[in-house]
């Protein structure tokens, strides 16, 4: 029973730090991140014969430690029935060439402001999907941190 107990705490103690939304280390920057609208509503794509649907959402960005940030990349995985069906990785670079600073000044805000087109096969998906989205940074004392969160879609 003991054995039974110490497994279920070690577990527990596991999800729970699974479940952390952020890692940041005290006297350096952090960043928080917000998805908006939560959820995202799709949007069926006009004129468009295969389904499509465009996906439009702003991620807000804060700088929260007191310390300009540098956004090393955005990562955004697609879930539907519990299981993976997308994954798109944002590094630095890419996100600079779509016009998106990279930088977050020290207690700053901005939004990246992104509207993904994808094809749905089949509208009963919009009641199983989710998505989480992650974003990794350094501060200006090169200390690095990364914030995550989840996101609903709806039609």
């Amino acid at each position: 029973m003991r054995l039974r107990l110490a497994a279920l705490s070690i577990l527990i103690a596991g999800c729970a730090h699974q479940a952390a939304q952020s890692t940041s280390q005290t006297g350096h920057g952090a960043i928080s991140l917000t998805i908006a609208p939560n959820p995202i509503v799709a949007e069926p794509v006009s004129g468009s014969t295969s389904n499509m649907y465009e996906f439009p959402f702003d991620i807000v960005v804060r700088e929260t430690g007191g310390h300009a940030m540098t956004i090393n990349s955005v990562s955004m995985t697609v879930y539907a029935f519990g299981m993976q069906v997308n994954y798109d990785k944002y590094d630095a670079a890419q996100i600079m060439a779509m016009g998106i600073p990279t930088s977050v000044p020290a207690n700053g805000e901005w939004r990246y402001h992104l509207h993904p087109r994808r094809g749905v096969t089949d509208e009963r998906l919009f009641s199983s999907i989710t998505a989480s989205v992650r974003i990794d940074a350094t501060d200006d004392t090169g200390a690095a941190t990364n914030t995550a969160t989840r996101v609903s879609i709806t039609r």
